[in-house]
């Protein structure tokens, strides 16, 4: 098991940069979340406290160092398609702070990968007006700090994952070959252990990357808010939409195509 850990301070109140994570896809630095879905959400009673649960689809590629790793054949054709994220958040505003935490619902036993931030409001002036609003002077008065926590733990090589495989190898010899070391492959030159360390060691390094970008793209969501609103939010994220997935987008194609109206959709002004 590996662990990475970050710690963020943003120029912006707490109201900003809790709306801007809701308002964070997409951005020009995830172009590779494809949708993201309300499950469920509600308000705490007894706390006054709002919980979320969201469901990210992001394009996924195996890491070339993760795919060398692996058994052949598990990472499919060419080891690239789409993945779940599973995200939770809990925000108290009254108090000024954010529990948020997203795991992979695919791949869970080559590397599960956990992220936990809290988001925290640190207020520099005057405390009673933290919460007035998102305005540029907001920047002035209080700042947010996210302290970011990611677990990596891989248990390639346990259970079923290569019980399956070394069934399938030794086919119907199972008894006489059970207590027989490989003597090919990968795997019979590093102990399980030691293929789970450095799964866990690429899953670190790929985060460092994805960490920073995260910041990025937040940081570009603010920006949007404190100049535009919420109007200038939704623009961007129209115009960033369009990059990733074209002008009309994948819904507004496969309804066109489904009705016959592909390419005769301009018809009649053409002819006029």
């Amino acid at each position: 098991m590996k662990f990475f850990e970050n710690v963020f301070t943003y120029d912006y109140s707490f109201p900003a940069v809790s709306l801007a994570y809701f308002l964070r896809y997409p951005n020009p630095y995830s172009r590779h979340v494809l949708t993201t879905d309300v499950i469920d959400r509600y308000v705490d009673p007894s706390t006054h406290r709002l919980h979320t649960i969201r469901l990210h689809l992001k394009k996924s590629k195996v890491p070339s160092g993760i795919l060398k790793l692996l058994p052949k054949g598990i990472g499919g054709p060419d080891n690239s398609g789409q993945s779940y994220i599973l995200e939770t958040t809990v925000i108290d505003p009254k108090e000024g702070w954010m529990e948020a935490e997203s795991r992979n619902m695919e791949w869970t036993g080559v590397l599960s990968v956990v992220e936990k931030q809290l988001y925290q409001r640190h207020a520099n002036g005057d405390a009673d007006h933290a919460l007035d609003g998102l305005s540029i002077d907001d920047r002035k008065s209080e700042q947010t700090t996210v302290r970011t926590t990611v677990t990596f733990r891989s248990r390639l090589g346990q259970g079923k994952l290569l019980g399956g495989r070394k069934k399938a190898d030794i086919g119907d010899h199972a008894p006489e070959a059970e207590d027989e070391a490989p003597k090919k492959g990968f795997f019979s030159s590093l102990s399980t252990a030691g293929v789970q360390r450095t799964i866990e060691l690429i899953g670190v390094s790929r985060t460092r990357d994805a960490v920073l970008k995260s910041k990025q793209g937040m940081n570009v969501v603010l920006e949007r808010l404190r100049h535009g609103g919420i109007v200038g939010v939704l623009e961007g994220m129209r115009r960033d939409r369009e990059t990733t997935v074209g002008k009309d987008g994948p819904w507004k194609r496969a309804w066109l195509n489904g009705n016959g109206l592909k390419d005769h959709t301009h018809s009649e002004d053409d002819d006029k």
